[in-house]
């Protein structure tokens, strides 16, 4: 009796898994489905916002940081995606970041402290 027990709570286990999935997927598919695209670019540096585009300009800048200017991520905005081209940080972690486009959606570059927003403004 002790063994049919022991499948039986194995396979309540797996059910309880299979439904935590599935509800997981239906709740990541559903916040994909519903986000709005941008049209704002906002670069914010140390907490503070210093520039502003419109995800429709084509620009190619370089942000500048670090109290010599010692610190550079080139920002690309391109047929209406934005992403970090080149970094002087260590990990380049900002440069594999894919392009973003979609309201809320950010790139960071923590050792530089740039943040690299999109915004819905009405």
């Amino acid at each position: 009796m002790l063994k049919s027990d022991g499948l039986k709570k194995a396979k309540n286990d797996l059910i309880l898994v299979g439904v935590i999935c599935t509800l997981s997927l239906v709740g990541f598919l559903i916040f994909k489905l519903t986000m709005k695209d941008g049209n704002r670019v906002s670069v914010s540096i140390n907490g503070e916002e210093k520039y502003s585009y419109s995800i429709t300009d084509n620009v190619e800048t370089d942000i500048i940081t670090g109290d010599n200017g010692e610190n550079k991520n080139v920002l690309i905005i391109k047929d209406g995606k934005a992403y970090i081209k080149g970094a002087t940080c260590p990990d380049k972690i900002c440069v594999g970041h894919r392009p973003i486009s979609k309201d809320g959606e950010t790139i960071v570059c923590l050792p530089h402290k740039v943040v690299v927003s999109v915004t819905e403004e009405k």
